[in-house]
């Protein structure tokens, strides 16, 4: 019955569930971003989505969205109108009322970011450390007492591969996978080692010093279509969580429709 929109700004993530409850998660779809994509586009493609699942659109009461692309905004809203007879919810860090943020300016932080720490916190408690391996790398902070601090960005895996290749003209684009070891024997797997060891690297300096800031016992859980790359070279990622944000977005569609 709800329908859960991930916009970030590479990838759309969509995920019904058949209850509003983080556990209900019935089936997901990843979509590239468009910023021209207009209500009818978006109406013909996610009733698409739903048919080719053996899923009527019909069965959606609700569409919760996190968006961080403000130009998808109006042709999303437009669409859970014309196509799903529905307004679309969209959760913001300055109206959200299920963790306090304590931030200098919450209404600049990503909703994605802060939806994602809502549903880290309900499944693992606090304090947490909620990482997210997307367009950019980003490490959340969450207090002991169950606070939104703040958080490190830094860029993303695919971001850097990108900008390394384009200036570099004899270097390939590479699959992220790890070499046997830190030192490589060609452009291949020297790459490989770079990147993979690089972000495993980066990801435990911050976790580290997070950890030192908030707690030495905080979890660790991380999201996004690369997390498991990076958790399967570290022991410091207690768990890796694919749809946190379309879970947190069920949470909080379930708080907010009482």
């Amino acid at each position: 019955m709800l329908l859960a929109v991930d916009v970030g700004n590479t990838d759309t993530k969509l995920g019904f569930f058949d209850a509003p409850h983080p556990d209900r998660l019935r089936k997901t779809w990843r979509v590239g971003t468009s910023r021209a994509r207009t209500a009818d586009e978006y109406g013909v493609l996610f009733g698409t989505l739903f048919r080719a699942a053996d899923l009527d659109p019909a069965a959606v009461r609700a569409i919760a969205i996190s968006s961080v692309v403000p130009q998808t905004d109006l042709a999303l809203a437009e669409a859970s109108r014309m196509y799903f007879g529905c307004e679309a919810s969209f959760f913001a860090a300055a109206t959200q009322t299920l963790i306090e943020v304590t931030t200098e300016r919450p209404k600049d932080l990503g909703s994605d970011l802060l939806v994602a720490a809502v549903a880290a916190r309900a499944k693992y408690g606090t304090p947490l450390i909620a990482l997210g391996f997307g367009t950019a790398t980003t490490v959340g902070a969450v207090s002991r007492e169950g606070e939104y601090l703040g958080n490190a960005i830094a860029p993303g895996i695919r971001t850097s591969i990108d900008a390394l290749v384009e200036r570099t003209a004899k270097l390939p684009q590479v699959a992220l996978e790890a070499p046997n070891g830190p030192i490589g024997r060609d452009t291949v797997s020297s790459m490989q080692a770079g990147i993979i060891f690089g972000f495993v690297g980066q990801t435990e300096a911050l976790v580290s010093r997070m950890r030192h800031a908030i707690g030495e016992d905080a979890r660790v859980v991380a999201t996004g279509g690369l997390a498991d790359v990076i958790a399967r070279h570290t022991t410091m990622i207690d768990a890796v969580e694919p749809h946190l944000v379309l879970q947190g977005l069920a949470l909080w569609y379930a708080a907010t429709a009482r």
